[in-house]
């Protein structure tokens, strides 16, 4: 049985709670969803609610922020970190393609 919790990327977790567990600022939360850098899903109420996934950008977002990094640095980052995994993975099926059409080696 697979429970909420056991999924990464269930949104279980308050701009209160993920501000204490990394101990930053709920304004600091709220500026990075603005910025769009790591935007949480809402509750049925509108509240923000993190993933574990989601944690885990805010932290990598601070230890940026303390390499002196800004915001819209930061995002730029994070989108081509995006691009480079999406053209990994396209490049990747690719080659996994062409090995299966490809006829062995000839005897």
């Amino acid at each position: 049985m697979n429970l909420p919790f056991d999924d990464e990327h269930a949104a279980l977790f308050t701009v209160g709670q993920v501000a204490q567990m990394l101990d930053v600022r709920q304004a600091f939360l709220r500026r990075i969803d603005d910025h769009e850098i790591v935007s949480p899903r809402r509750s049925a109420g509108g509240q923000r609610r993190y993933s574990r996934h989601e944690i885990g950008r805010v932290q990598e977002v601070v230890t940026m922020m303390g390499e002196g990094m800004t915001l819209p640095a930061i995002r730029r980052i994070l989108e081509l970190q995006h691009q480079l995994a999406e053209l990994t993975r396209e490049y990747d099926e690719l080659a996994r393609r062409l090995t299966e059409r490809s006829p062995g080696p000839a005897s």
